[in-house]
């Protein structure tokens, strides 16, 4: 220790955790000062162990009741702040302000600056966490709110599109954003998750019951993203890479997830990158799925999983007819139901459930829950089937399906489940076992029926002559027109469809159909005669579209110049607006 002056009072710099000092003579007693530095130097090498030495400078010893005074005075003139910084404690010593109108009265004044330390803190977590988006994000907010007036406006009609409730968005927006539970219920790699859990075994209760589904015979998992996630997860988790799949041609209405390969031979989606597709295809002559012809590739290709489902197919799938053909073919048999969902679970069209081992589906289009994927697959003892062949997992009596498709979905595609997502689901499927969601799809069906019968009766070709779900594919070519045209004369009169394939067509460069969908008006409150209005406002964008690209050609660029300041397009955007209007939006304040 270095004593710079035989009489001096003690000043502490501490520039490390540890300090030592020189032990005084043996033959003499300590005086106070060194008393002091051993009580220290006990008390560090307590809670350090070994420590390194650092010097102390002593300043002028005073008398001992002087400095006792001192101390006292200076212990009275000093108040303690307490804090943290990056976890660890802090002390923060400094000097009172006089205040004459202090009184014993008053509380402690370290009692008091504490409690303003923490309001401090309170009221700056409060202005940046409660802050609503017009303040923290007025950018943002403008550009919602511009969004939020086109839906409103205009006319929905892509198929795959559709309005939530308040709850559905209540949830979607909910502090259950904050939560990762990567795993299952129950099996968790974060702890916490003890309500997430609850949320997620309801979700997964209320899907099976949504569909009338034997929870013994079926499982669920409602973690996939998207329902592209959900058919990946399933290949993953069934197949080894190069594996074969077979599902309808993209072209021919079916869904690029299934396996998709451009006419230059391009590889377009995971599915066809990782395994090997190979598709069938519609009759070009009506429409309908060649099913005799299916069955022939199908026995020469020997797909590990054939899959039925697609995007733009207006009629019923014979899921009986699919099952004998996957048994001769030792085929898992999938459905990918993402557009017809909601009409299975209100038993408006024919069940995949009956026929299929895997079913998948998106949770949004006609379901009206958030933006995600889902599968379902069976579980417990196989049926036994005459006549099938030996399919993947045919080791044993039972399925097999669940571990390894929970599996392929976390760890092996994605992160941790979206719990606000999921809790959204969860609402929309107590939605979907209700009474009043099936006059929904009911209406849904009855203004499919009147969109299309208003079309057909104005000499408008639709592929198949009609349909019998949700949907129309109407085939432009009659008219001389693009999809791509046509797609862009309604979006500029506020009604929004999308431009597809039709089989036959080069579909790759120039799409010679729209697909049309009556899901998102209904839930607007559209019925039969609204729909009639809505084939009128068709027709004439197909009138507008014919005239501007007879004056300004087919060329997209050439054909959009057209289109500014049209004065037939203000009229008819002018009449769709006035229409639109007259009808609520689900979940917004007109």
């Amino acid at each position: 220790m270095d004593l710079s002056h035989p009489k001096s009072n003690l000043s502490l710099g501490l520039h490390s955790h540890s300090i030592t000092s020189s032990s005084p003579s043996p033959h003499r007693a300590p005086n106070s000062g060194e008393s002091i530095l051993m009580q220290i130097d006990s008390s560090f090498k307590e809670s350090h162990g070994s420590v390194r030495s650092v010097p102390l400078q002593l300043l002028e010893q005073q008398p001992e009741n002087s400095r006792d005074e001192s101390l006292a005075d200076e212990s009275e003139e000093r108040v303690e702040e307490e804090f943290s910084i990056l976890g660890y404690p802090m002390c923060l010593k400094r000097r009172r302000d006089n205040d004459s109108s202090s009184s014993s009265s008053n509380p402690p004044k370290k009692v008091t600056q504490d409690a303003m330390t923490l309001e401090a803190r309170r009221a700056a977590v409060k202005a940046w966490g409660n802050q609503p988006l017009s303040v923290a994000d007025p950018e943002i907010h403008e550009i919602m709110e511009k969004e939020k007036e086109r839906q409103f406006r205009g006319i929905e009609l892509i198929a795959s599109e559709n309005f939530v409730c308040r709850a559905v968005l209540d949830a979607l927006g909910s502090h259950l954003t904050n939560k990762y539970s990567e795993g299952m219920p129950g099996s968790r790699y974060y702890s916490g998750n003890q309500y997430i859990d609850q949320i997620e075994l309801l979700c997964c209760e209320r899907a099976l019951a949504a569909f009338h589904l034997n929870p013994d015979q079926w499982g669920v998992n409602v973690q996939p993203y998207s329902c592209t996630s959900a058919n990946f997860a399933v290949y993953t988790g069934l197949l080894l890479p190069k594996d074969r799949i077979m599902g309808l041609d993209t072209p021919s209405g079916g869904n690029v997830s299934h396996g998709y390969y451009t006419p230059s031979g391009k590889r377009v989606s995971g599915a066809s990158i990782f395994f090997e597709s190979f598709p069938y295809k519609v009759n070009p002559h009506t429409g309908y799925i060649d099913y005799e012809k299916l069955e022939e590739k199908a026995l020469d290709y020997r797909p590990k999983i054939l899959i039925c489902g697609g995007s733009s197919y207006p009629r019923e799938w014979d899921y009986a007819r699919f099952r004998q053909i996957a048994d001769k073919c030792g085929a898992i048999l999938m459905c990918d139901m993402a557009q017809i969902s909601g009409l299975v679970a209100a038993k408006e069209c024919q069940s995949p459930f009956d026929y299929c081992d895997i079913v998948t589906s998106t949770t949004h289009k006609n379901l009206r829950g958030p933006r995600g994927g889902i599968i379902f697959y069976r579980k417990g003892l196989k049926p036994r089937r005459r006549g099938s062949l030996m399919c993947p997992g045919d080791e044993n009596d039972h399925y097999d399906f669940e571990d390894r498709i929970n599996f392929a979905v976390f760890p092996s595609l994605q992160g941790g489940p979206h719990n606000n997502h999921i809790a959204a689901l969860a609402i929309a499927f107590k939605q979907v076992a209700s009474s009043e969601y099936k006059d929904y799809i009911q209406q849904v069906k009855k203004n499919a029926q009147a969109l299309a019968s208003a079309l057909l009766r104005r000499k408008c070709r639709l592929v198949t002559g009609g349909t019998d779900n949700h949907m129309i594919l109407w085939d432009l070519r009659t008219l001389g027109l693009t999809g791509k045209n046509f797609e862009k004369v309604c979006e500029t009169c506020h009604m929004t469809i999308n431009k597809s394939t039709i089989f036959g067509d080069n579909g790759a460069i120039s799409p010679g159909g729209v697909r049309i969908g009556t899901p998102a008006m209904t839930s607007r409150g559209c019925v039969e005669a609204d729909f009639e209005t809505i084939a009128d406002f068709l027709l004439r964008a197909a009138q507008i579209a014919s005239n501007v690209q007879r004056e300004h050609g087919k060329l997209q660029k050439d054909f959009m110049e057209g289109l500014q300041n049209n004065k037939d397009i203000i009229d008819l955007r002018n009449r769709v607006e006035a229409f639109a209007y007259q009808f609520a939006m689900p979940a917004v304040d007109a």
